[in-house]
């Protein structure tokens, strides 16, 4: 994606947001939300006929001891509460439904894009981060929506009908009633604006919370190793106590909501008291009239303080929102072109043209490096270091785009094809096997979905893999843990060559997949490497140079360019940069299987 951090939008007005969530959430659900609003109109008309029945109860009943209507007033009240107990049930059901599909329609809408995310937009944004996004961000948004789906439209229609039967009772005291809540609009409205501020700051927090939680856990071997569970317990303690002190201050901003509308609410109950209670001593009307007008005015008192209270909650959620839809609204820089054909690797031929990289600073990692990979044939990348060994790598799978120059395989630009046709050609092994928390099959079968349980067990078998795998408690349906963390570094790592075994692309790009490897494992994988790089075009970044001396060509790469090339004979004959670190590796013992090789 473009941006590199989507951790501070650019601020939208709530109206757009508003606006935009009616539009691409709401929309869709249009036919739920009529049948909801039905419910809710027959929600808000029972309550205010609750009110509106107070008066003959009191005129009909108690003053002119109507026994008939002793009766008929009693079931009306009972009909009241059975239609509106109905009707609220339904509409629940139905917001409730509309409101977590909505957030349910967009945590999906938000995966799938983040799944199309550049590489570098990964490397970019902590992981941690992300996860709040998914988490706190859209439980933020829940809240919100539910709140103000469900919310918004059923105290709004109660308070307009039962305002409705206050006028109609008594007009004069349905003004005089109303004369303070004109008043109570203005710091409502400056109380949402700061709850919006202060959330987005809470949310900021929140992932900031997330990430430091989600790199300590990983890192937990190291923490203990070194002793520095205090020196962490003491930075998590910061952030906590950062996140108090932000949701403290967003909870006495929110609080402030419920004591104004009580405040003022109790002004106008105290001025209606005075003036009706005057009206009814001197005969301008009547005590059921005034009761039923006070009783529809306490009914409405409740939904009134909620749609008070709902700009605070709904700024809140529209915090949220505005970080979500800014996560969306970034678009990745390497898409596909308008008319990108789908590659067809006859030979496998790879070629860097004069090609030149940055990764967004004024250094180039790459600074026109030409090299070629023969078809069929093992390229090896050495050198120090930092010299853009795996940048190199990198730009095959259009994991960045070149910035000058050209990358081509079969003569083709890789810039002129699809990136799903360029990837389902190329496997990749690395020194960072990625597992996921599943079975040993499903793992191996990562990138071939249908494949067989026969081809899953060859892959393992020419991986050297189906001797421990099957010697594992549950064999292939064994769950390796998260990033394989129940099984050893080799093992691992036979896996991960399985998987491409199984992929069966016709190139291979391999990362020191053997670096980090004792040298037995290194053994095994090595012949287990050497199985899935026959026939295929092989592209490999080697730290242990035994490992690549029988390669077609060898590039010696230095400060982004090609500083060296040729077979390892040549190489060792030019004296040169590669020998010498050939010559150390030697020196150092890492290299005697190599050396021996090449004296023979």
């Amino acid at each position: 994606m473009t941006e590199n951090s989507p951790a501070a939008p650019a601020h939208i007005s709530t109206k757009e947001l508003v606006g935009r969530i009616l539009r691409t959430e709401v929309r869709p659900h249009v036919g739920r939300l009529v049948v909801a609003v039905a419910c809710m109109l027959i929600v808000a008309t029972t309550t205010a006929a609750l009110a509106w029945l107070i008066e003959p109860v009191l005129s009909e009943v108690f003053e002119k001891k109507d026994e008939a209507m002793l009766v008929v007033l009693p079931l009306a009240v009972v009909a009241v509460f059975a239609c509106s107990s109905g009707a609220n049930y339904a509409q629940a059901v139905l917001m409730h439904y509309v409101g977590q599909r909505i957030i349910a329609d967009l945590q999906k809408r938000l995966f799938a894009h983040l799944m199309d995310a550049d590489l570098a937009f990964y490397h970019n944004t902590a992981t941690g981060t992300l996860i709040s996004r998914f988490t706190n961000d859209v439980n933020m948004m829940r809240a919100a929506v539910s709140t103000a789906l469900t919310g918004i439209a059923l105290d709004f229609f109660k308070v307009v009908l039962l305002v409705a039967v206050m006028f109609w009772r008594d007009w004069a005291m349905a003004l005089i009633a109303f004369f303070v809540f004109p008043v109570a609009v203005l710091p409502v409205v400056k109380i949402g604006r700061r709850m919006r501020k202060v959330s987005a700051r809470g949310l900021e927090q929140v992932a900031q919370l997330t990430a430091y939680l989600n790199e300590t856990f990983q890192g937990a071997r190291h923490v203990k190793a070194y002793g520095m569970e205090a020196h962490e317990v003491r930075r998590g303690g910061e952030i906590v106590e950062s996140l108090f002190a932000i949701i403290f201050k967003a909870l006495r901003v929110r609080s402030l909501s419920s004591p104004i509308m009580e405040f003022l609410g109790g002004i106008a109950i105290a001025v209606v008291i005075f003036y009706g209670g005057s009206q009814v001593i001197t005969g301008n009307t009547t005590m059921p009239v005034f009761m039923s007008f006070i009783t529809a005015l306490l009914l409405a008192y409740e939904p009134m303080k909620r749609l008070a209270n709902l700009n605070a909650n709904l700024q809140e959620g529209l915090a949220a929102t505005q970080r979500v839809y800014a996560l969306l609204d970034a678009q990745p820089s390497i898409t596909n072109k308008p008319d990108a054909a789908v590659l067809e690797v006859s030979r496998g031929e790879i070629a860097f043209d004069g090609v030149c990289f940055t990764y967004g600073g004024d250094t180039p990692a790459l600074n026109g490096i030409s090299l070629t990979v023969p078809a069929g044939g093992t390229a090896a990348l050495v050198g120090p270091s930092g010299a853009g060994k795996s940048t190199v790598l990198n730009l095959i799978p259009r994991f960045y785009d070149v910035t000058a120059g050209t990358l081509r395989i079969d003569g083709v630009d890789l810039r002129d094809v699809t990136l799903k046709s360029l990837r389902a050609s190329l496997a990749l092994v690395s020194q960072e096997v990625s597992l996921f928390n599943d079975s040993v099959r499903d793992n191996i079968a990562y990138g071939r979905l249908d494949a067989t349980d026969a081809e899953i067990i060859a892959a393992a078998r020419g991986a050297a893999a189906n001797e421990f795998i099957t010697a594992l408690p549950d064999g292939y349906d064994t769950i390796v843990g998260e990033h394989g963390v129940k099984l050893s570094g080799g093992q691992r790592q036979r896996i991960s060559i399985a998987r491409a075994m199984l992929k069966n692309a016709p190139i291979l790009l391999l990362d020191e997949a053997t670096s980090s490897l004792d040298s037995e494992s290194e053994r095994d994988v090595q012949r287990a490497l050497a199985a899935l790089m026959a026939g295929r075009t092989t592209l490999v970044i080697a730290h242990r140079l035994s490992t690549i001396v029988d390669a077609d060509v060898i590039y010696f790469i230095a400060d982004g360019r090609v500083a060296e090339q040729g077979s390892h004979a040549e190489l060792i004959a030019l004296n040169g940069a590669y020998a010498r670190m050939y010559l150390m590796q030697y020196a150092d013992g890492v290299e005697a299987h190599g050396a021996a090789r090449a004296q023979a």
